[in-house]
This record gives structure tokens, sequence and C-alpha cells, in this order.
């Protein structure tokens, strides 16, 4: 038996967190898995916004039960040190979904010389792209905190892209970024400019005090304040990727460009305060649509094979991790007593956008 210890997150109000002692034991067919390291980012918080209508809260539920709280899904590298199924070794290191918590068990199926998947009953209706574990080499540390940061959110930026690309950008001439400063928009950004520059205009929208440093990133062929959305060409066919999930600035883009709004991509909840305030029945031009990465990467999967997909994405990859190093700042979080304050800033916004946070959570 293991004495865990986990970050509980009120579902009603994500604001409110305690922290849960548990004890955790490995059954028959079961592994225990202490966590090294996880990342937590923006994304995070968007799993948490949509943590009921998009199953994210169903991956690890809190036991014992707590009416209303769960535990946010992270990325992150654990170790197995303790294994009771013949095909998984203790002291193996794995690269997973993992929740803000010291330890976790799983039950691996479907087990490879590099991959098992948690074959837990809870999980067997939810994405197998959450629920696989990559069997991996114990890396340099910096590589990977690199990884589990923005491994995660530049999968989604590359099937952003891939799926704008793959409708022809809707007939639109600029592809419009909200939270221009997030990491997922700054690697959508850098691969639209990368690929697509020709094609369309890339347009950052962001907050004045992150204006200089996205600006100085040069993924973006123009960076505009959220206060001056309006100074933008509404004649000119353009596509929405929202990442901030702000009600009010969604209804602002909507009513300014009407009709020329070709396509509006709802992505992420960096505003998660401000998402409310926008019915999509009654919005100008198209109705919004949730972006879900993993159906774009069940398409490609499909018509690429899953190697095809694989060489696609890690030619990508390679041309944005070089780039990563002059601007991402790791900022190393030891314990979950720290991390609740280290969420909480992410939650109200006074995490600085080139600073990444790793979390160390026993």
């Amino acid at each position: 038996m293991t004495r865990a210890t986990h970050l509980l997150v009120a579902k009603s109000d994500l604001s409110a967190t305690e922290l849960q002692n548990a004890d955790l034991n490995c059954g028959d067919g079961e592994v225990l898995l202490r966590i090294a390291h996880f990342a937590l980012t923006a994304n995070n918080v968007t799993y948490a916004v949509a943590g009921d209508s998009m199953g994210y809260w169903g991956f690890f539920p809190v036991a014992p039960a707590r009416d209303g709280w769960g535990r946010i899904p992270v990325w992150g590298f654990a170790e197995v040190v303790e294994s009771k199924h013949a095909d998984v070794s203790v002291g193996e290191r794995v690269y997973g979904y993992v929740p803000m918590s010291t330890h976790l068990v799983v039950q691996p199926a479907r087990v490879s010389a590099n991959a098992f998947f948690d074959g837990a009953p809870h999980r067997a209706s939810l994405p197998p792209v959450y629920n696989q574990y990559q069997r991996v080499t114990k890396a340099a540390v910096a590589d990977e905190q690199a990884r589990m940061l923005l491994n995660p959110l530049y999968t989604t930026s590359f099937l952003i892209d891939d799926f704008l690309a793959d409708n022809a950008f809707f007939g639109a001439q600029s592809v419009i970024l909200s939270s221009a400063s997030s990491k997922t928009s700054l690697g959508l950004a850098f691969e639209l400019h990368r690929k697509r520059g020709a094609a369309v205009d890339v347009i950052g929208l962001t907050s004045a005090e992150n204006v200089a440093f996205t600006e100085a990133l040069g993924y973006y062929d123009r960076v505009v304040t959220y206060g001056a959305l309006e100074s933008l060409d509404a004649t000119k066919p353009s596509v929405l990727v929202d990442m901030a999930g702000n009600g009010a600035v969604l209804r602002r883009v909507h009513e300014h460009f009407n009709d020329a709004l070709r396509h509006s991509c709802l992505v992420g909840a960096t505003h998660w305060q401000g998402r409310g305030g926008a019915s999509r029945a009654t919005l100008p031009g198209p109705k919004p649509e949730l972006f879900f990465a993993p159906s774009q990467i069940s398409k490609r999967n499909k018509e690429w094979g899953p190697d095809g997909f694989r060489k696609a994405y890690d030619q990508a990859w390679a041309a944005f991790q070089p780039d990563v190093a002059r601007w991402l700042e790791v900022r190393t979080v030891k314990g979950l007593a720290a991390a609740r304050t280290a969420y909480a800033d992410l939650l109200g916004g006074r995490v600085p956008p080139r600073v990444g946070l790793v979390i160390e959570p026993g």
C-alpha cells in the first residue's frame, strides 16, 4: 500500500483547490506509477473548463469520492515503482496523461515494446490518444521538460494548421488567433508562418502587456490588442482560431467581420472567467465549431497511416523545437502544496507567456 497525495479542484469553482491523501493498492495486472514531474499550462485549464462536456474529469476519478471535486489531467513522466503485470518492469519510465498527483495506478493493456494503454474500465470510452503511455529511456531533464510542456500543445497546433489547410482555409486570406501569446497559439503561428506564409496573413490578438513579447518572436504578420481588434479590415475573408474562450471577444470578432468571417474555430479557454456571454446561436457569421484534436488525428491516421502521421508531425516538431530555446523559461515547482499556488497564478493570468511551469509533485 502506498500513501499518495492528490491536488483536487472544485468543478464549479476552478479557483478552489485542496490536497487529498489516499492509500493506493497495486492489484493483479496493475502497475503503480510514481509521477516524477508534469507540465502545467493553460491547456490544462481548458481541460478543466471542458471537463464535463468533453469528459476530461473522467480520466482520473477522485477516490475516495468527493462530490463536486475532480483531478485535472496533465502531461508528464512517471516511473514504475511496483508492478504486478508480467510485461511491465519496476524501474521503467513512461510518458503520458497523468493527474496532478504523486502516484497513479494503471492497468496496462495492448502492451508493445514502445507503449501500453491503460485498460482501466473507466477509461474505455475515452479517446485512445489520451490513454497511451510511451515507454521511454530516461532522457536529460531539460529534454523531458520541453517535451511535456510543448509537445501536447504543439500537437494541437500542428493539427489545427493541418485542418485549416485541408479545408483551403475556408476561402480566407487571414487567420486570426486569440490569446496569441499562449503556447498553443505560438505553435500554430509558427506553423502557419513557416508553411502557409504566402497563402494567409497570420494575425495575433493579445493583451497590451503581451504585445512586445509576441511581436518579438516574429511568428505573426501583425499583433493587435483586444481593444484594437476593430482596426482589422472587416472586409477581408478571415478565419478565427479562438484560444481564449472569452465570450465578449468572440462576439466582437463575429460582429466586426460578420459574413467575411469564413470559419470560427473554438479551441481553448485561457480567458476561462470570460467564457460566457456569447450564445453561438445569436452570433452573426458562421456558427463557432469546437476543434477536437483526436478527430483530426483519427482522420490523418486513416489517410496517411500512423507512420505517415508521425513522420509529418516529427518534421514539424523538429523545426519548432530549436527555436523554443530562445524564448522559453522553465520554472520548476517542488511539491503539490507549492503547485496549488502555481495553479492559482496560472488561473489568474499571473504567469508570463515565456514561462513554462514544471511540477515535481513529491
